[in-house]
């Protein structure tokens, strides 16, 4: 990156070393070290909803489902994404959360999150495209399957996403 970049823009541009975030449990236990603490307004315009679905995840069988749905549509990059001007491909994606106390707590600070833009970001993928991407929270887009597909069981996976909000400042 060139010395006359923004760090606001170093911070959207992190992906595009090929390296990506450090794994999850690193980011938790380290304190993110204020690498992504930094990261806001990098968001593009977009659309949060949920919905309560009547089925459990797999290590929740006592809770109903919440599928939380993100909308972001097609559109031109600003100045704070890594080719201001550009086009970037929107994203439809679905995260889950158990509905109990724990997973409404969660619920909230992404919520929370979301609104201050720190969730997802403009970053350009392996074939050289920008698109809309999940930033430095990790999301469950699997109802099942394990950790391996980002889903659940994953039973650290609640505290670790709180612990990374309460990083950034959410609470």
């Amino acid at each position: 990156m060139g010395s006359g970049q923004s760090s606001e823009k170093l911070h959207c541009n992190r992906y595009l070393n090929g390296q990506g975030p450090p794994p999850l449990l690193q980011q938790a236990n380290d304190g993110v070290n204020g690498m992504y603490k930094e990261l806001n307004g990098c968001q593009p315009e977009g659309q949060m909803t949920w919905v309560i679905l009547h089925r459990d995840l797999p290590g929740f069988p006592d809770s109903n489902t919440l599928q939380i749905n993100y909308i972001f549509p097609d559109g031109i990059q600003t100045e704070k994404h890594p080719h201001p001007g550009q086009p970037y491909a929107g994203l439809r994606l679905c995260a889950y959360l158990p509905d109990n106390r724990e997973g409404r707590k969660v619920l909230r600070g992404l919520d929370k999150a979301f609104n201050e833009q720190l969730l997802f970001t403009v970053a350009t993928n392996k074939d050289g495209e920008d698109m809309v991407t999940p930033a430095s929270i990790p999301l469950k887009t699997q109802p099942d399957g394990g950790t391996k597909v980002d889903g659940y069981p994953d039973p650290d996976y609640l505290k670790t996403v709180r612990k990374l909000l309460k990083h950034k400042g959410i609470e």
